[in-house]
């Protein structure tokens, strides 16, 4: 599957000393992200525990919590189990909240990362991860809800990372796609903008599949530059 790298790195064995909060952050990324999409069922709580490297009792209160802040929901009985919810929260802040203080440094990681990412795909994406792309291009194009474009957005630049074959890589865009949509999370989304940014997607796989390094890098890197220009555009009055 062309996104088990990504949900390999869900279920790597969490580090001590901080595993239940390793934990509630690993999944409930995951699950912001559309790793682990709606409907997903995790797997058993002995299976998972064992993936993770954690104690049973240390996992029940990570599911727990997950289950309070409407990521998970838990079935009791015959074809019971831990399932994503329908409609998992996109991000941990929103509009109400308060804006992260450092976004502009979040936005710099995320061209230092995508621009490397982009530059091996060029080099390297087969017709597999190339397909993945376009299956999430034309998800995006029939979008009318925000939140399912963005979770194709983001399962976009994530096959990006896994036509690398690197999979610090793809952990490392993982968490920078997490970050960013919480920065997303305060802005307005016009349909325009979507549009525009989904053509650039196309383009961007036309020049991985014709091995251009030069002009994928270029596309990607005025496609991080206008994510910037917006935010700085439309974020309330005193972010900016």
């Amino acid at each position: 599957m062309p996104r088990d790298a990504a949900i390999a790195a869900v279920f790597e064995p969490v580090q001590p000393p901080t595993t239940f909060e390793e934990t509630v952050e690993r999944l409930g990324t995951a699950i912001r992200l559309g790793i682990l999409g709606p409907g997903t069922r995790l797997p058993s709580e002995r299976e998972l525990a064992d993936q993770l490297g954690i104690s049973r009792s240390t996992l029940r209160q990570a599911i727990t919590t997950l289950v309070q802040s409407g990521h998970l929901n838990s079935v009791r009985g015959r074809g019971g189990g831990t399932f994503v919810v329908q409609e998992p929260p996109l991000a941990e802040g929103g509009p109400a909240g308060p804006l992260r203080a450092d976004w502009r440094e979040v936005l710099d990681l995320r061209i230092a990362i995508e621009i490397g990412a982009g530059t091996l795909a060029a080099e390297r994406a087969g017709k597999d991860d190339l397909a993945v792309m376009q299956e999430e291009v034309a998800r995006m194009a029939q979008c009318s809800e925000f939140d399912d474009y963005r979770r194709a957005d983001i399962a976009f630049h994530i096959a990006i990372a896994q036509a690398t074959d690197v999979p610090r890589l793809i952990a490392l865009m993982t968490e920078v796609q997490a970050e960013l949509s919480e920065l997303i999370a305060h802005i307005a989304h016009p349909p325009e903008v979507l549009e525009h940014s989904n053509a650039e997607h196309a383009r961007m796989i036309d020049a991985f599949a014709k091995r251009d390094t030069a002009r994928a890098v270029r596309l990607l890197r005025r496609h991080l530059d206008g994510t910037e220009h917006i935010l700085a555009g439309l974020l309330p009055a005193g972010h900016a």
